[in-house]
């Protein structure tokens, strides 16, 4: 258990010497710390508080001074009339900081003592002009300690306190403390309004990196292979208030959820290339009811990720944006959409009222996933800039939460039924794995209604775009579990939107397509 040095694994050997302190009790010093971390800092994770105030309660007093052949020197002196008691004169100090700001702080070790005390400076004790110097540096903590007085006071463009300090766990120990005592006895505030700790990078078992070990992955190694979006959004999708692991796995799993968020934000760009925001808009009020749905979980989910933004918790919005775009865009509202946006009118409510959606929830994604995959965000926002007339997705304000778009009310009625959806989708895909039905759309979908599941009657007219098929019929049963029935679709296929129909040949026109498709050519 005897000591040894971390670096050279040698015992150490102890000597008594003389050293500067900074009494941590002087002038209650340690009982305003202690006040000002339990009631004027904000610690991220919380369970940072408890750390520092365990350090700063029970800590010795801080030793300043250290014996080695490189630092900033302590610029003491010691009169050798009155004995070889050093001693810090402001005199000293004063003219020595004139020459470390010609010099550097190394003139202190290669200038003989008389040029480094003002001509004709005397002990105030003695009267004497013989000196000399100490060769102790001040402790490196100190240096790093005060960076709040050498960064946020030396220019008029910056704020003190800062608005967060941002390091490792390990610096409860180590900078934020040396900066909190600093600020505390110079300034008597705080350097800092928050502070925010991380874990450290770890491998995919846990294991701490090293050389020796062979398991280290470079973060230029990622950026190589992947792209810098893929290694930030490793960095946004991790837990950092615990130690943070990866390995290729990890990373091949991220590069497959970037591909989702890409493919996503590629749909909606495709899809919108006829559409003119200041022409084609569609009001709120004359949307379909599944885009102002659609709108408002959009809206929904603004304001969970600006919430988790302020709050830094950076892995909570890595997992709304990607279950928003697998859940809600991909697998549901963007599937569904297809036939209205390759079959209807082209510039009919319908098609527009969707691209209106879509280009709410293209401009608002693009900003949101910005600050964490800024390289995508510009390539993307390089097709939007002729209509939002600002060169940079960088340089776009973060988009305003419309209360009027959140409806709580529409989104809890739309669940019911996407939930429901998920077992027709579900019995859909058994009749396609048996080969009874190809596509879907060749399938007719009959529901037995309970009373739970009464509030389809509200949908009807929909149903067949929510399930992708061709015909839905509802009928009524009175006991028992709702009834999902599939069979074949009757009637033909219209070979413009490949829906089946048993009205194909009604129209003298166009008798070769259904009557959706009639409409939707008869301008």
């Amino acid at each position: 258990s005897y000591p040894h040095c971390w670096r050279c694994k040698q015992p150490i050997i102890f000597r008594a010497t003389e050293q500067w302190f900074l009494k941590i009790d002087h002038e209650n010093l340690r009982s305003r710390l202690v006040d000002i971390i339990k009631n004027d800092i904000e610690w991220i994770p919380s369970s940072g508080q408890e750390r520092i105030l365990g350090m700063i309660s029970g800590r010795p007093d801080w030793c300043l001074s250290r014996q080695r052949y490189w630092g900033v020197p302590i610029p003491a002196v010691a009169c050798k009339g009155c004995g070889n008691e050093h001693k810090l004169f402001s005199e000293v100090i004063d003219f020595f900081a004139e020459q470390v700001k010609v010099s550097g702080t190394n003139v202190w070790f290669e200038k003989d003592i008389k040029e480094l005390v003002p001509s004709g400076f005397k002990c105030p004790d003695c009267g004497g002009m013989d000196f000399d110097k100490t060769k102790d540096i001040l402790d490196v903590w100190f240096d790093s300690g005060v960076s709040h007085r050498a960064v946020l006071m030396s220019s008029a463009d910056m704020e003190f306190p800062a608005s967060l300090y941002l390091e490792g766990s390990d610096q409860h120990r180590g900078w934020f403390q040396a900066s909190l005592i600093t600020a505390m006895a110079l300034e008597e505030r705080p350097p800092f309004k928050s502070v925010l700790t991380h874990g450290f990078v770890v491998d995919g078992a846990g294991r701490k990196m090293s050389k020796s070990t062979g398991n280290v992955i470079s973060p230029q190694e990622i950026i190589n292979a992947s792209g810098a979006d893929i290694l930030r959004l490793w960095a946004a999708s991790s837990n950092y208030s615990e130690d943070v692991r990866v390995s290729p796995d990890i990373l091949s799993r991220l590069s497959e959820a970037y591909r989702k968020i890409r493919n996503t934000i590629r749909f909606l760009l495709g899809n919108l290339s006829d559409f003119s925001q200041a022409n084609d808009r569609v009001d709120y009020k004359d949307m379909l009811e599944i885009d102002r749905y659609s709108l408002s979980v959009l809206y929904t989910l603004l304001n969970k990720v600006t919430r988790h933004y302020e709050e830094f918790e950076f892995y909570r919005i890595y997992q709304e944006v990607h279950q928003f775009c697998i859940l809600q865009m991909s697998n549901f509202y963007l599937d569904i959409l297809k036939d209205r946006l390759y079959t209807f009118k082209k510039d009919g409510l319908e098609r527009r009222s969707a691209q209106t959606v879509m280009w709410e929830s293209l401009t608002i994604l693009v900003r949101i996933i910005a600050p964490i995959l800024p390289f995508t965000a510009e390539e993307v926002w390089q097709y939007l800039a002729k209509d939002q007339n600002i060169e940079s997705a960088h340089l776009a304000d973060w988009p305003q939460a419309n209360t009027k778009y959140i409806d709580t009310e529409l989104e809890n009625k739309w669940y019911n039924l996407i939930q429901f959806r998920t077992k027709v989708l579900k019995l859909l895909e058994e009749k396609r794995a048996s080969g009874e039905i190809g596509s879907s759309l060749e399938a007719k979908v009959t529901i037995g209604m309970n009373s739970d599941s009464a509030f389809l009657r509200d949908f009807k007219e929909v149903l067949p775009e929510v399930f992708i098929v061709s015909v839905v019929s509802l009928e009524e049963i009175s006991t028992g579990e709702p009834r999902i029935d599939i069979s074949k679709a009757p009637g033909s296929k219209c070979p413009r939107c490949w829906n089946y129909s048993a009205r194909i040949g009604e129209s003298d026109r166009h008798p070769e397509i259904c009557p959706k498709c009639v409409r939707a050519l008869s301008s």
